[in-house]
């Protein structure tokens, strides 16, 4: 759901997040509420974006990296740490 371009974090590859991410630790909090098919987005506390989800689907919660930009290097990391679930 979200992808980062070493620089920005971004809701797929066109809405714009925040910026100024890269190589910092920060607490990212995801609010999605299916009910709403609405998404909230606070970066260390912060409300930084509201989209409307994709609709149903099935649903699962993955941190990875997926892919690098264009002519970037092949090195891609990300770290997590005290993730947590809460459900209503």
């Amino acid at each position: 759901m979200y992808e980062g371009d070493g620089v920005d974090l971004r809701y797929y590859r066109y809405n714009l997040v925040d910026t100024g991410l890269y190589d910092k630790w920060f607490r990212l909090n995801i609010i999605h509420n299916v009910g709403k098919g609405k998404i909230i987005v606070f970066i260390d506390g912060v409300k930084k974006f509201v989209v409307k989800d994709h609709g149903p689907g099935d649903l699962y919660f993955k941190c990875d990296v997926y892919a690098a930009p264009f002519n970037s290097s092949n090195y891609m990391e990300s770290r997590w740490k005290e993730i947590k679930l809460y459900e209503k």
